[in-house]
């Protein structure tokens, strides 16, 4: 928060003043301006006196030190007025309006872009791309308008030659969604003629000397503005402006905007135009008119894509219709084809700064906007007009700008001073009247109809005949002779400040203004010859012919006639001070401290009058002695209603003001407020300030509460949508679960008659509820299956049986073929068919081995190849009984060669493949590594899954690749191969280990 200024500043607040006159008033004015305190407080409204200087008070700290902090809080500054309109749009949903008003000179051009700056930088917090564009678009269009619109006068440096009025929109979260642009009376005619030491329009010394060499060529221009004549007053007038650095401005402003390429250089194929139309000269052969030096015609057509015939033609001759239908060319004069060239050049120029305008509002205007998706929109107007001018040659302009100057001034009167006091007298508070000067007079001075001075205008511009224009300031001296503000020569001979037939004076609220009525009937009837139009319709160029839709009329076409420039100014400023009125205004007054842009120099009798004529005395009277807040009692309660006990939520009383002097009493505000018929009154802003603090304490804690009360209500609706969707879930779990064992049921009822006994039936898909109890089911019924299958199996055929099915879990299906479908001997040496080995022998040697080592039975035997640690392989029988594993020597009788307790055995290790190989392992690391021999009637069996099922305690392990194995320690990997052409199955001798080659067949 800014620090408030000591009182060495002055009044930061001229209702403050000890006593209300014009000596204190300009005291204090001075010397807040001497302390370089440029601003002051009028209540709201703030009064601005030009610097002359750039100040650093503008910066994003101030803007920070201003956001949302109440007037008299911080120092008087635009800012504090742009951020209480910005408040009272967003928090009542009122359109407001900022008011810029003064003399040129003052410094409301660059008031009105403070406003917008500050504007722009507190909006969108959230920085949402739309929002930010809109704001670029809005801040943007400024530059263009100033260069296409401000020049430099005798006055102004920068002066707006037109008038500006804005208005942006804003959603309901207060961020601008987009903008509309008014213009207003054009200056067009200092296009063509500028007084001494003034320049034209700063966009042609901005092309001129800061266009790139390319440019200025396809333009056909140099880049001295001396060369041309509607440049060349300005050309030697000193400016702050630099030129170069503002085109190149402007140029990135246009793209900003969104102008196309091609528009922005049609934009500046019309500025060369006019200054090439500038220079062209007639003189006269005989009887006609020609124009001096065709080149310069043949450019004009080229930047404006028409014919150079076309171009001449316009330029030298006025197609005409006459009554008959017949269409005649009537040659120009010399007088008149330059007057015809000089109108051409204006409305070209005129038509451009529309043509502009409207493209800005294209791109800025709120398109499609719904009130019920997107909130109420509201709006903030920013008016920047031309001030009150008095020169020693006023014309036309000046009497339209004075004008709308007392339309404004009438407007502040009404809505300030007049309706002010009317409130307080129809609300029946005490109030002594304020005398106030009314310029309802003046207004009506101007604009009457049938009596006014744009009347009597019209009717002169509308005449048969030679109407010139001192006719029509003796038709003026006839018809408001009598008025009080009105007097010319004729009728006050003896002043001498005027001349007989050409001058006329009115007695503005703001000074005795004395205008030049010579070229007023010509501006008013603002004439433009057909021809000219028809010529930029017919241009290829679609920019240009778009700037120019009337011209695509026929010659002998009948027309209504238009209005004139002065009705449609009326118009147009009646419109205006409407627009104005519906909203809730804020006042920026400028005064302008001296004539000579001396940042030191105060002059007090320039500054008094403007103080006077301003009315700046009379607002501060009513200031003081009135009220700064008034609400409707209802609104007022509806506000503040949470901040009093006896009206939360609502109260029990028999009217809404009882509620607010409940409110007001609470509070101990009673001496500081008014009650009206309907509204409540507010005298100082700190009252109101210390309610709005109260509220913004209390609304997190009403947040709170109605977030509490929202959630609870959320949190009630999920629960009894939970139970519902619990109820139906349970519902149709249930069923779903019924359909399903109904399904089950049905598939299976005759399973028990069935070959397969259901093992062809297909599952239905159970409900995720059911997937356990669907598995479980699955193995009862493949355990009730497996029941009716093996029920039938002799008991003599059970052992197999078992041994098969721990073969079939054991080697979990890694192994194709093992054996599976064939019978099981077990006992291969004691049925060996081979001629040279006796199966009785091994019968003999197994009793007497049962005898000796106690063993119940013989699990496996057979005959087998083994293979030691030196890669030596030999026939040996294997014999597996309940207690031992017994490698044997056929050979010898079957000598038992090594016993191996089966404790010792950690498990079995076989392939994947066909191959009978097998490695037993040991606890002592010494594994047995063998080659189970197939059955000599059936050389195909396979044995290794009737070992494997045999032996089912001890762990299997299959091996895809190599079989590992130790011996004596020592680990060895072994691999199998297939080789072609070998008998019987052997071991070789590999780099790591073994291989074991079996036949390919």
């Amino acid at each position: 928060m800014a620090a408030l200024e000591d009182l060495e500043f002055g009044k930061s607040d001229f209702v403050l003043l000890d006593e209300v006159n014009i000596e204190q008033f300009m005291e204090n004015l001075k010397l807040r301006f001497e302390k370089a305190r440029i601003y002051t407080f009028i209540g709201e409204g703030v009064v601005s006196v030009n610097p002359y200087k750039q100040m650093d008070i503008y910066g994003k700290e101030d803007i920070n030190a201003y956001r949302g902090r109440e007037l008299y809080e911080n120092p008087p500054h635009l800012y504090a007025v742009a951020d209480a309109a910005y408040k009272a749009m967003k928090r009542r949903a009122k359109d407001t309006c900022i008011v810029v008003s003064g003399e040129s000179g003052a410094g409301k051009t660059e008031a009105s872009k403070y406003i917008m700056q500050y504007i722009a930088a507190i909006t969108n917090p959230s920085q949402r791309a739309e929002v930010e564009s809109v704001k670029n678009v809005l801040l943007k269009s400024n530059c263009v308008l100033e260069a296409f619109g401000n020049a430099k006068t005798n006055r102004n440096d920068n002066s707006s030659r037109f008038g500006k009025y804005m208005d942006i929109n804003f959603n309901f979260n207060g961020d601008p969604t987009g903008g509309h642009i008014n213009n207003y009376l054009l200056e067009k005619s200092r296009v063509v003629q500028q007084n001494g030491g003034e320049r034209n329009f700063h966009s042609f010394y901005q092309l001129l000397r800061g266009g790139s060499v390319d440019m200025l060529k396809s333009l056909h221009l140099h880049n001295d503005p001396a060369n041309y004549v509607y440049t060349r007053e300005g050309a030697v007038a000193t400016t702050c402006n630099n030129d170069r650095y503002s085109h190149n401005a402007v140029l990135s402003a246009l793209n900003v905007i969104g102008f196309s390429e091609e528009e922005i250089h049609s934009i500046y194929r019309i500025l060369g135009t006019i200054l090439i139309l500038g220079n062209l000269q007639f003189e006269t052969d005989s009887e006609s008119v020609l124009v001096v030096g065709m080149g310069d015609v043949s450019h004009i057509a080229e930047l404006t894509s028409t014919e150079p015939d076309n171009v001449t033609k316009s330029l030298l001759y006025r197609t005409v219709a006459t009554g008959g239908g017949e269409v005649i060319e009537k040659g120009h004069s010399e007088k008149e084809a330059c007057f015809g060239r000089d109108a051409f050049t204006k409305a070209l120029y005129e038509r451009l700064f529309g043509w502009i305008v409207g493209r800005i509002n294209a791109v800025i205007e709120v398109k499609d906007y719904n009130p019920v998706l997107h909130g109420k929109n509201t709006v903030i107007g920013v008016l920047d007009i031309y001030g009150f001018e008095i020169f020693d040659n006023n014309s036309f302009e000046q009497f339209c700008i004075n004008y709308c100057n007392e339309k404004l001034q009438q407007l502040f009167i009404q809505l300030i001073l007049c309706q002010e006091q009317d409130e307080y007298k129809r609300e029946g508070i005490i109030w002594q009247h304020i005398d106030y000067f009314n310029n309802q007079i003046i207004v009506d001075l101007v604009e009457q109809p049938h009596k006014g001075i744009i009347s009597v205008l019209d009717e002169a511009c509308l005449s048969v005949g030679k109407v010139t224009d001192i006719v029509c300031l003796e038709s003026m001296d006839a018809k408001l002779g009598q008025h009080p503000h009105y007097t010319s020569r004729k009728l006050t001979p003896s002043d001498k400040t005027m001349e007989f037939h050409r001058d006329f004076r009115i007695l503005h609220y703001a000074g005795d203004v004395t205008y030049s009525v010579e070229g007023f009937l010509d501006k008013n009837k603002d004439p433009l010859f057909q021809d000219f139009k028809r010529l930029m319709f017919n241009s290829s160029n679609p920019v240009m012919k778009e700037m120019w839709p009337d011209g695509q009329l026929s010659i002998t076409e009948v027309t209504k006639r238009p209005l004139t420039a002065a009705t449609l100014f009326k118009n147009s400023i009646v419109a205006l001070v409407e627009k104005l009125g519906c909203k809730e205004p804020y006042y920026v007054r400028c005064i302008k401290p001296n004539d000579m842009k001396s940042p030191l120099l105060f002059d007090d009798a320039r500054c008094q009058h403007q103080v006077a004529y301003l009315g700046l005395l009379e607002n501060v009277r009513v200031r003081r002695a009135g009220f700064a807040y008034r609400q409707a009692y209802t609104r007022f309660l509806q506000r503040y209603k949470m901040i009093c006990v006896y009206t939360w939520p609502n109260h029990l009383m028999e009217t809404d003001r009882e509620a607010v002097e409940a409110i007001v009493t609470q509070h101990g505000f009673q001496d500081d407020v008014a009650y009206g018929h309907t509204k409540l009154f507010v005298r100082t802003p700190k009252s109101l300030f210390t309610l709005e603090q109260e509220r913004a304490a209390l609304i997190p804690v009403l947040v709170l509460f109605l977030q509490k009360v929202w959630r609870g209500a959320l949190a009630r609706m999920r629960c009894h949508r939970m139970r519902a969707i619990f109820a139906i879930m349970g519902c149709y779990k249930r069923y779903k679960v019924k359909v399903h064992f109904w399904e089950v049921e049905r598939r299976f009822a005759n399973v028990g008659n069935m070959d397969d006994y259901g093992k062809s039936v297909e599952w239905p898909t159970p409900p995720a509820a059911l997937t356990q109890f669907h598995s479980i089911t699955q193995k009862l019924h493949r355990r009730w299956r497996a029941w009716q299958i093996v029920k039938n199996i002799p008991p003599s055929d059970m052992g197999e049986v078992r041994a098969k099915v721990a073969a079939l879990g054991a080697l979990n299906g890694e192994r194709k073929d093992w054996g599976c479908g064939r019978t099981w001997e077990r006992d291969y040496l004691a049925n060996v068919r081979d001629s040279h080995r006796s199966s009785s022998n091994f019968i003999l040697f197994s009793q007497e081995l049962r005898n000796k080592d106690g063993y119940n039975q013989v699990i496996f035997s057979g005959f087998c190849r083994k293979m030691n640690r030196f890669s030596k392989s030999t026939d040996r029988a294997l014999l597996i009984t309940d207690k031992h594993i017994y490698k044997l020597d056929p050979k010898k009788q079957f000598k038992v060669l090594k016993r191996l307790p089966l404790e010792v055995m950690t498990g079995l290790s076989v392939t994947a493949g066909v191959d009978q190989m097998v490695a037993l392992h040991t606890s002592s690391q010494d594994d047995v590594l063998l080659y189970i021999q197939r059955g000599e009637l059936c050389p195909d069996q396979d044995r290794i899954g009737e070992l494997v099922g045999t032996n089912t305690p001890l762990p299997v392990k299959v091996c895809c690749s190599a079989v590992q194995l130790h011996m004596r320690g020592k680990p060895k990997s072994v691999t199998v191969e297939t080789k072609a052409g070998q008998a019987n199955a052997d071991f070789r001798k590999s780099r790591d280990g073994f291989i074991l080659l079996i036949p390919s067949n």
